[in-house]
């Protein structure tokens, strides 16, 4: 199903159980995963763990308005029909645009980057809630030119280096990294590690709102209790407000037959699947998501717990169906670790 993955259970103030399993690859020589030092292509985790707090630090120092038309700070995002569609609207998935577009097929990156600028919503916005990477990269957009920085540099500056997470954390890592890279494909039969795998964010340079973060477990781990811990981290510096995190981590679109519920940026529950990869017992008031190439991070606040499976999904796998196989260990971790929290070990 997956060659290597590592998985971390832990409390605002400590970890519970932190192990790695398997491979990198397949090969019974390749690396040993380490939670501590084998970095994993985040994938769509990159919208909750850099564009999502990006947006949370331009909110509370009143440079985003919620409400505000995207328009307003990106004046090309003017098709018919997009003059309704707010920051919220994006951040709740419900702007009313399609999931994705063929950025592969644009000649270079600023080309890419102007289809998305220039689509058009299929539906109105507010009328429905479609998981979109159009969103999350009208928000990567936003952030630069609020900020005048790029996505990585304005979160890496703002929130990874305080936190002490800039290494563990980090957008197109450099070669040198490549070694302790789980990779997540193939290429005439050679792992490809360190290249972002969603083809949206590689079209765009490798830094992008909806994808580009690399990480190890053991940094992740380090994100989820700055969460829980309302918006700092224990000798490091407050980044953000309790306020915020309650404004950005509470539903603010409910679930619909077959469609999750959403926080502002990130997944909540229900997830409206069969199988939830938040499994059955996180309390109402969780938050997560997850990423294509088999990544997953899931908070309860209620329980104080979060639990984080990363892996490889993606690169070779050897089982049909990988994607709802993954979902079902995803929940069964999730179920374990609220029942050990409940049980009180």
């Amino acid at each position: 199903m997956f060659p290597g993955a590592a998985l971390v259970v832990g409390r605002h103030d400590t970890v519970v159980f932190a192990k790695g399993y398997g491979r990198l690859t397949w090969r019974a020589t390749s690396p040993v995963v380490s939670t501590d030092s084998t970095l994993w292509d985040l994938a769509s985790l990159t919208k909750v763990v850099a564009t999502t707090p990006a947006l949370m630090l331009l909110v509370e120092q009143g440079k985003v308005v919620l409400d505000s038309p995207v328009v307003r700070y990106i004046p090309e995002f003017n098709s018919p029909g997009t003059a309704g569609i707010t920051v919220r609207h994006l951040l709740t998935h419900t702007s009313g645009l399609r999931a994705t577009l063929p950025l592969r097929e644009a000649r270079d990156s600023a080309a890419a980057l102007m289809m998305v600028l220039t689509t058009v919503p299929v539906v109105p916005p507010g009328t429905r809630m479609v998981y979109s990477d159009l969103n999350a990269i009208l928000l990567g957009e936003i952030v630069r030119r609020v900020s005048g920085q790029t996505l990585d540099a304005f979160v890496t500056h703002a929130v990874y280096t305080p936190l002490g997470l800039d290494q563990q954390l980090l957008f197109r890592p450099s070669k040198r990294l490549e070694k302790r890279i789980a990779p997540t494909g193939m290429w005439h039969g050679h792992p490809i590690a360190g290249v972002v795998n969603d083809p949206s964010a590689w079209m765009l340079g490798g830094v992008s709102g909806n994808a580009g973060v690399f990480g190890t477990a053991r940094g992740l781990a380090r994100f989820a209790q700055f969460m829980l811990n309302g918006g700092a981290l224990p000798d490091h510096p407050r980044i953000l407000k309790k306020e915020t995190i309650q404004q950005f981590t509470q539903m603010a679109v409910p679930a619909r037959r077959g469609v999750s519920a959403r926080t502002l940026g990130w997944e909540a529950l229900p997830t409206g699947e069969e199988t939830s990869s938040a499994g059955t017992l996180f309390g109402p008031h969780s938050y997560g998501h997850t990423g294509w190439t088999g990544t997953s991070l899931w908070i309860d606040p209620d329980r104080d717990l979060f639990v984080l499976l990363l892996t490889n999904r993606a690169f070779d796998p050897k089982v049909r169906g990988s994607f709802t196989k993954l979902k079902e260990v995803r929940g069964r971790v999730a179920d374990a670790a609220a029942r050990a929290v409940d049980g009180g070990h």
